[in-house]
């Protein structure tokens, strides 16, 4: 029955079906990337956390987790479920972000591991790595009330009510917020251990599901890296992308991520350089192509070469020691022996900052 009536957006609470102030195909507000938070009146910020998307619905004993695709998330966090249902508050639709922590800081591998077939792993990973649910905003009140028309101002005297009512249940954490733009400033240099960015957000504007209302803004950093390995493009016998490694402290050039921005003109006369540099083992310390979910036949191909040559790249975040996506060459640096490319360059970014402990605080 329960599952019926969060197809329709309603449900029943003590054997009486009503509709969900939002319903169950809500498409969360998005962001537009820029490359700095935007000046003037009428703005609030707010950290972007370094978790999963996801919009939490509430009635009665039922609850569903959903995330921004739309696709369930609720199987996957039967600790979260569990803790929303425990809640004092027993009617509600909010909107934030599902996070483990890991030591100060926030594991985003944490999470992929939760997205298993299996019911006893989730639940072995549920019951050692417990997570929570972030907030951000608040979409239906306990009474019942749609708050999407309503103002960001609005919406964040709503959601502090609602954090209040619950009385600091542990699976929920209420993210901070300023109209201050020089601390939202100071959040991005933050950016690496639990932050992805900082989003920014009309004081006045009401929620816009499924439009880029909302600003976001992440902190760019650059890294210089030895090039271990490179895989051909897809049936070209040309470079496609370079395989990306940083020396570890027993001396092990670990890999660490990759960088495909290479440009046609560039990628003959690349190619025979990097051929003749092939020779094994490549990467000496965790190489690509592991075995993953994720990994297709191609994934797992590459040619290894000397640890010769030294890129500097661009990324925007890192997680599990490694670059979250990929990289935007900047330049080749001859000039910069690779020993001298070290896992120390990421370290700094991996220190967690006050904005954390702030939230567990919380």
């Amino acid at each position: 029955m329960a599952s019926a009536a969060a197809s329709t957006g309603t449900s029943a609470k003590r054997g009486e079906a009503r509709p969900l102030a939002v319903p169950l195909t809500l498409e969360p507000m998005e962001a537009k990337s820029e490359d700095v938070l935007p000046h003037g009146p009428g703005w609030r910020f707010e950290p972007k956390w370094d978790g999963f998307r996801c919009v939490a619905f509430r009635w009665g004993d039922t609850v569903e987790l959903r995330a921004k695709s739309g696709k369930p998330l609720t199987r996957y966090f039967p600790e979260v479920v569990a803790g929303l249902k425990a809640l004092p508050v027993e009617r509600f639709v909010v909107d934030g972000e599902l996070a483990i922590a890991e030591g100060e800081s926030l594991s985003f591998d944490a999470l992929q591991m939760r997205l298993h077939p299996a019911e006893s792993r989730i639940r072995k990973l549920a019951a050692e790595t417990p997570a929570f649910l972030i907030l951000f905003d608040c979409l239906a009140t306990p009474e019942h009330e749609d708050l999407r028309a309503e103002p960001l101002t609005r919406r964040r005297d709503a959601l502090e009510a609602f954090y209040a009512a619950c009385d600091g249940a542990s699976v929920l954490r209420l993210s901070p917020a300023t109209g201050d733009r020089a601390e939202a400033e100071r959040w991005l240099d933050k950016v690496g251990a639990a932050l992805d960015g900082v989003v920014a957000k009309k004081a006045g504007g009401r929620y816009e599901e499924g439009e880029r209302a909302m600003v976001k803004v992440k902190r760019l950093r650059t890294a210089d890296c030895v090039v271990g390995g490179f895989r051909y493009e897809s049936k070209s016998r040309f470079v496609g992308s370079l395989l990306l490694g940083l020396y570890d402290d027993a001396g092990r050039l670990n890999h660490v991520g990759f960088t495909s921005t290479i440009t046609n003109a560039e990628r003959p006369e690349l190619t025979k350089r990097l051929e003749a540099l092939v020779e094994a083992p490549g990467f000496t310390g965790d190489a690509p192509g592991g075995p993953s979910r994720w990994s297709t036949e191609r994934s797992t191909e590459w040619s290894p070469l000397r640890p010769e040559l030294v890129v500097e790249v661009r990324y925007d975040h890192v997680t599990g020691g490694r670059f979250r996506h990929g990289t935007k060459l900047m330049r080749w640096r001859p000039d910069k022996a690779p020993r001298q490319c070290t896992t120390e360059q990421l370290r700094a970014e991996a220190r967690p900052g006050r904005l954390i402990g702030r939230l567990q605080e919380a």
